[in-house]
């Protein structure tokens, strides 16, 4: 059973794109890739065969993997969301209570990450730090070499 993913509408849009892809444009190329070194003789001495079938391998388990998301995906109505606190899509301000620096992110779904347009996952442990937290809050986030505390400014959409 997969489990329940939100996305942005753009978001979705670009895992059912990427899944497209995969299975009308790469699964062709690997099956040509399989059957030009099938023809090459000899399949137990046949290491481009052996390479053509791993890929394979690895493009069905990405295919599998992103059915899986898609099947659990939600899209997000953001109208009615909470912007009393900090959800999936919201746009936060922190700051780092040791060095004074300042951050914005915007809390998304795993797929949808991306740390340098400032989008973070829900599931990171920034994310799960930040989640529920109020303007005012102080979030306290366990990394691995301490807690790193951080000072709710603002949260918008």
């Amino acid at each position: 059973m997969s489990k329940v993913s939100y996305y942005t509408p753009e978001g979705l849009k670009k895992l059912r794109d990427e899944l497209q892809q995969l299975k009308d444009v790469e699964r062709v190329k690997a099956s040509k890739a399989i059957a030009e070194a099938r023809d090459k003789g000899d399949l137990s001495e046949n290491a481009e065969y052996d390479a053509a079938k791993e890929a394979q391998g690895m493009l069905e388990m990405r295919i599998s993997k992103l059915e899986d998301a898609l099947a659990g995906a939600r899209i997000i109505d953001e109208s009615q969301l909470d912007t009393s606190k900090i959800l999936v899509l919201s746009k936060v301000k922190i700051k780092n209570q040791s060095n004074g620096m300042e951050m914005n992110y915007t809390l998304v779904a795993d797929g949808e990450a991306d740390l340098a347009s400032g989008k973070i996952s829900v599931n990171s442990p920034i994310g799960k730090g930040l989640l529920g937290k109020s303007v005012g809050d102080v979030a306290e986030i366990q990394v691995p070499n301490g807690v790193m505390k951080f000072d709710i400014i603002e949260i918008t959409r």
